[in-house]
């Protein structure tokens, strides 16, 4: 077992440990810049195109798809030259398990935007995606924990069962992190595949959200003491602290810095007038990146860090849960689709798609840069944990009922139309 250790950051600024992974993002921005024209060029030769309608997608001739896949290119160069990093021995890298689950994703998102996938099947690919993260890389599992020392007392649940003679361990805590870590991956990748509905949106908004992650995980690193990597340590398994290391700070950073990189590389395609689209590929791989990243925040099953992670991911999760109770409320499908995402509503208030893009990273920034001030606040003891949670509560407990009163003035409309 790897001893524990005082890593060196705290000797280091918030700068420099910067510094230290730039090349990380450098290379997934020079990769994603040279793939993306050459996967276009494929994606028009092939037919991978979205074409217009008169409904919900608003470009006015055919672009090509499979973006997705230049940006998952940038993401395993950046990935690749993370592990070239010489990094403290208690950092882990990026998990195998992680770079095989976002295959997984991406593999999903292709076959749909290529051949078309049932719903279904969708759900599957993404679900094993969450698994392997879970099962394989330990992340969720500590969230898990301190959500069930919560409302147990007891962060580590189990029991024996005897079969055929012999006794198995069933970990009750595992399995709720898998379930856990598949709520977050649904939701997550759902959730990015629902703002892509306009150019740059997407690719756009990821880059704010990574930033705001990045922001959150230097400053937790900064904080890094022995206590709480050793603590960390007594969670891990044998084989994660002989093969990769203690806390997941290297690996957060790294997969940060891969996605600004990537998607700032992208954007200069996909920025109005698009060129390209990420398609389901690229939504479904940005969605779990960044919900990744939200749950490494957790490591040591610090809720409120992952709380606060969620609202730096929070215009998606906005748009989200507007979209379910506007429809709930109206009597439709969760599902069902509609033009009155908050895209759609600023496209038309604002007349143009750079506007309303505009306008959605603005609302983006601003609540990535209230997770980034909650996280801070609370590391330095000047917000006590609850305070997380309570502005988590206002924020999303406020966007429920706005998207109840929207569904609501939808149904007097409707029915003064009829």
């Amino acid at each position: 077992m790897i001893a524990t250790v005082v890593t060196p950051v705290g000797d280091w600024s918030l700068w420099g440990l910067m510094a230290s992974y730039l090349p990380v993002l450098v290379a997934a921005w020079a990769a994603t810049l040279v793939a993306t024209p050459v996967i276009r060029s494929i994606a028009i030769a092939t037919n991978v195109v979205d074409r217009p309608d008169d409904a919900r997608k608003l470009h006015s001739r055919p672009i090509a798809y499979l973006g997705g896949i230049a940006v998952f290119v940038g993401l395993i160069v950046g990935i690749a030259v993370s592990y070239t990093i010489d990094a403290p021995i208690s950092f882990r890298p990026v998990p195998i398990s992680v770079v095989v689950a976002m295959m997984a994703v991406t593999a999903t998102g292709f076959i749909d935007d290529v051949w078309g996938l049932d719903p279904w099947f969708k759900t599957v690919g993404l679900l094993v995606a969450a698994g392997l993260m879970s099962l394989y890389g330990g992340i969720g599992t500590q969230t898990a924990a301190a959500f069930l020392a919560y409302f147990t007392g007891h962060g580590q649940i189990g029991f024996d069962v005897s079969i055929a003679g012999a006794v198995w361990y069933v970990n009750i805590t595992e399995w709720v992190g898998v379930g856990l870590v598949a709520v977050f991956v649904l939701g997550g990748c759902n959730a990015s595949n629902l703002i892509d509905g306009l150019d740059g949106l997407l690719s756009g908004t990821t880059m704010i959200i990574a930033g705001g992650l990045l922001m959150i995980s230097l400053l937790m690193t900064l904080h890094l003491t022995t206590s709480s990597l050793g603590q960390i340590e007594s969670t891990l398994s044998q084989h994660i602290l002989e093969s990769e290391g203690i806390t997941l700070a290297g690996a957060r950073t790294s997969l940060c810095m891969a996605v600004i990189g990537a998607t700032l590389a992208f954007l200069v395609y996909n920025f109005n007038p698009a060129q390209i689209f990420l398609g389901d590929t690229g939504s479904l791989l940005l969605g779990y990146t960044c919900v990744t990243i939200v749950l490494m925040l957790g490591e040591m099953g610090q809720t409120h860090f992952v709380l606060a992670g969620l609202i730096v991911f929070g215009l998606p999760i906005v748009d989200t849960v507007l979209a379910i109770f506007r429809r709930k409320v109206q009597g439709l499908p969760a599902s069902s689709p509609d033009a009155n995402h908050l895209h759609h509503i600023l496209k038309r208030s604002l007349g143009t798609v750079k506007l309303a893009v505009i306008g959605m990273w603005s609302i983006e920034a601003v609540l990535a840069s209230i997770g980034v001030a909650l996280a801070a606040l609370s590391l330095t003891h000047e917000l006590r944990v609850m305070g997380i949670y309570l502005v988590f509560i206002a924020i999303f407990g406020g966007v429920a009922v706005a998207g109840i009163v929207m569904g609501r003035r939808a149904m007097k409309a409707r029915q003064s139309d009829s």
